[in-house]
């Protein structure tokens, strides 16, 4: 009898199985992080921007500039008694030709951090349009400043300054929040302009607005850029992705897709930067976590968030809006307001109004996959 019973377990248990289909693949979700703070040696908690350079990660906080030696822990930091012309660090691009480390300073202007010495540019001795300086990007030999009245561009071999503002670009408003650039375009994100894209080589300007011009609501979906209140914009892969104070957008130059918190899995929708790894992944900054886009055909995401009762943290994998799992994740992002977000090959930084993440993916994979099994 025994044997009889546990042949039909056995029959029952694979009829379930087989009821159930194939197991369902998974994004990959970090879960080994470390936090640094100003008890681990950065100037202030408040990190606006977070750049990595090799073994080094340059970290733009409210009071000072801090680089992080990966191989070492060991943390230096600059403030204005060193020789930083501003406190407060907005933006940070490292010249992949020279090394140099440029700055935006929120109010200061932009400044050059070269052989240890800090260089300092702003509107009463060059070209910068306004001293503030939201975030800062390398096009070639130039640099591309994002302020608050308009774009500036300093070649830094010939000392030539060009300015862009309404009255030789499409900007409907002035108010510039980002800048990138990658494939011969340069992308700005403007509060009230949507994204412009200037073509390098032909200096034409190409303009990213809402179709139907509602500022209250997404009226046609996937007709266009979500809003033109934009906050950032990072271009890979063929893929424009942007974020928005009322959601998110990608473009692959054919096709738009719009994300908002009601039907998919980022936390919300005021979002304070954006930083795409692929066409198909990329991390959003929100005010209520960090919202990860991990497979763009299945609209998969994983969303980072930190309780603020106890040290620790959750991921949501969902699909569409559809939960998946949540896992715990330990310690995580040490607080839900996101600003900022680079990706270190398999590993990602974070800064948030309350430190700086290190989320370590030693075992990473793109897409989905079935945990522990085959790509």
């Amino acid at each position: 009898m025994k044997l009889a019973s546990t042949a039909i377990l056995t029959v029952a248990a694979a009829g379930m199985l087989a009821a159930a289909g194939p197991p369902e693949k998974l994004p990959y979700v970090y879960t080994h992080w470390k936090q640094f703070t100003v008890a681990d040696g950065l100037p202030n908690d408040h990190i606006f921007a977070v750049k990595v350079d090799g073994p080094r990660v340059w970290i733009g906080t409210e009071n000072g500039l801090a680089m992080l030696d990966k191989r070492t822990g060991k943390i230096k930091t600059w403030t204005e008694k060193d020789g930083l012309p501003w406190r407060v660090v907005t933006g940070i691009a490292v010249h992949p030709k020279t090394g140099d480390v440029w700055l935006a300073l929120f109010g200061g202007g932009l400044a050059r951090l070269s052989g240890g010495r800090f260089d300092h540019w702003h509107q009463l001795n060059s070209g910068l349009v306004n001293d503030v300086v939201y975030a800062v990007a390398i096009e070639n030999d130039n640099v591309w400043a994002a302020t608050t009245a308009g774009a500036s561009r300093y070649n830094t071999v010939t000392g030539e300054w060009t300015i862009f503002t309404e009255k030789n670009s499409p900007m409907e408003e002035i108010w510039n929040y980002g800048v990138n650039y990658a494939d011969g375009k340069v992308h700005l994100a403007v509060w009230g302009s949507g994204i412009l894209e200037y073509d390098i080589a032909t200096g034409h300007w190409k303009e990213y607005l809402d179709p139907d011009k509602e500022m209250e609501i997404d009226l046609y979906r996937d007709d266009g850029i979500v809003h033109v209140i934009t906050t950032g914009v990072s271009y890979i892969d063929g893929a424009m992705w942007v974020s928005t104070y009322f959601g998110a957008s990608r473009y692959d130059g054919r096709h738009w897709r719009g994300y908002y918190n009601q039907d998919s899995g980022v936390p919300s929708d005021f979002m304070n930067n954006i930083k795409a790894r692929s066409g198909n992944e990329a991390w959003f900054c929100t005010d209520k976590g960090l919202g990860a886009i991990m497979d763009f055909p299945t609209n998969t995401w994983v969303a980072y968030t930190r309780d603020p009762k106890k040290n620790t943290g959750i991921a949501v994998v969902s699909r569409d809006k559809q939960v998946l799992e949540t896992v715990d994740t330990g310690l995580s992002v040490p607080h839900n307001f996101i600003i900022s977000a680079d990706v270190d090959g398999n590993d990602v930084w974070i800064g948030t109004s309350k430190g700086l993440a290190w989320g370590i993916g030693t075992d990473y994979y793109p897409g989905l996959r079935e945990r522990g099994g085959a790509q």
